[in-house]
């Protein structure tokens, strides 16, 4: 298989520190810690360089795929074989419900078709415009922080930003007063209830453990949250106070093509929340390290920032400026390679397969682990370097499958045109009005993987006006 490899690269590339890789597989009840508190340590070395690392894991087999042929195969051509986990599914219900995220067979494919019309092209240019709209106001409010002594803490700025955009995108509505209580329950969720417990791996999902206890108590409160602010959206009426549509109109509007059926309230509060969680809190996150990035790298800072400053930026023109902002977008694309917010795809294996040159056993354990897969050494010269001149136009394209920051196959993320849109009007709105460093000597940002990519720490940035 081909390495990818980019255009002549000049000045020296930025190598991120990040977890060292084990010198060898973990045993189970190491793996099982390492799951709960930083899933990157749990892969050894020869993952980022064999193309399937097979392990037993408590007598179940166990398969990670770096072959793109073989994770094609089990994403895309047979990705009916293969369903989340219990584990998976017992984290992840509480906070996005029954939604297309976790659905399966008849049931998910009614929701995706009755959902994919609020998330089709035509849609971008509304979306693109509600990001600039709240994306101004919170540049202002970072204009005021600039020069503060004590710096900026980034991760907050772009969690607070991306929580305003998903408001204003989904309801038309300013998130003053829901975005704190939003934000204060995905903490705490992630803080405790997201980390995988053992017996969410033993217990059979039929039988409810004390931690799916206090995840059902949680959800309860989550999703009473989430339909609070579905009511005041109606109260406000059917578009935001500058007239502009929102994702809640698509999705009232939507229906089944095949049954003529739109979404119960119950659905409707569902795909709300897994839109929140997985749209705001993945992007906050790709934003946050995009940044930390170009602290260390300021000669590529430097490159988006002239970019944005020949780019007219609006809501009328929003969309159009995507397209003027090639090195943005591959600066996006190479943080969302080297800190791919959904750090893993596990799926449980329904019936024997093979993938590849892997036999897949029914009741298998298949990762196919985008953290390990962007940096593997087979398919990525200098894997471990950022260096966005890999993704620009005209550089040789990474083999399909190998680039998988939303998935792939059928169960791609559906917003990921969306998010994408979003960090680039971000990244080139803030960097043509600010500059940021780290202070001399500031401690790095590490990744910890549980649900998400996230830093160690929330580091302190030193914001200066361009």
């Amino acid at each position: 298989m081909a390495t990818h490899s980019a255009a002549t690269w000049g000045t020296p590339l930025y190598v991120p520190p990040v977890p060292e890789p084990q010198p060898a597989d973990l045993p189970a009840w190491q793996l099982l810690t390492a799951f709960r508190t930083n899933a990157l340590t749990s892969w050894p070395r020869r993952a980022y360089e064999e193309w399937a690392l097979e392990r037993s894991v408590f007598g179940r087999p166990s398969f990670l795929l770096n072959d793109p042929e073989a994770i094609r195969r089990v994403l895309v051509d047979n990705d009916a074989n293969y369903a989340r986990t219990p584990a998976a599914m017992r984290v992840l219900r509480p906070i996005v419900g029954e939604g297309v995220l976790l659905s399966r067979g008849d049931s998910w494919k009614r929701q995706r078709r009755t959902l994919a019309p609020a998330f089709t092209p035509r849609t971008l240019p509304m979306l693109a415009r509600h990001v600039v709209l709240a994306t101004g106001p919170a540049l202002d409010r970072l204009g005021g922080m600039a020069g503060v002594g004590s710096g900026v803490d980034m991760l907050t700025f772009m969690q607070a930003l991306a929580l305003d955009i998903a408001g204003r995108s989904m309801f038309s509505l300013e998130m003053e007063r829901f975005g704190p209580a939003l934000r204060g329950m995905i903490r705490r969720y992630n803080e405790r209830l997201a980390r995988p417990h053992p017996s969410d791996f033993f217990v059979p999902l039929s039988i409810p453990t004390v931690w799916d206890l206090l995840r059902r108590r949680f959800r309860r409160e989550w999703m009473g949250l989430i339909e609070s602010i579905i009511a005041e959206r109606r109260r406000a009426g059917t578009s935001g106070r500058d007239g502009a549509r929102d994702l809640l109109d698509l999705m009232d509007e939507a229906r089944d093509p095949e049954t003529g059926a739109g979404f119960t309230p119950d659905q409707l509060r569902d795909q709300v929340a897994t839109l929140i969680m997985a749209g705001h809190e993945t992007t906050a996150l790709a934003l946050f390290w995009a940044c930390w990035l170009l602290t260390q790298a300021p000669d590529v800072q430097e490159r988006v920032a002239e970019e944005a400053q020949g780019v007219d930026i609006t809501p009328e023109t929003a969309l159009e400026a995507v397209a003027r902002l090639p090195y943005t977008r591959a600066a996006v694309d190479e943080a969302l390679r080297l800190y791919p917010p959904a750090f893993t795809i596990v799926r449980l294996a329904l019936g024997p397969d093979r993938a590849g040159a892997v036999s897949i056993p029914k009741g298998s354990v298949v990762m196919v682990a985008p953290w390990v897969l962007h940096r593997h050494r087979g398919l990525w010269a200098e894997s471990d370097a950022f260096n966005p001149d890999r993704f620009l136009p005209g550089a040789p394209p990474p083999p399909r499958f190998a680039f998988l920051p939303f998935g792939a196959g059928p169960r791609v993320c559906i917003g990921a045109p969306f998010a994408l849109t979003e960090a680039v009007l971000v990244l080139a709105s803030l960097f043509r009005r600010f500059r940021l460093e780290m202070p001399a000597g500031a401690r790095p940002a590490l990744p910890v993987a549980v649900v998400t990519t996230q830093p160690d720490h929330a580091p302190s940035f030193r914001v200066s006006p361009r």
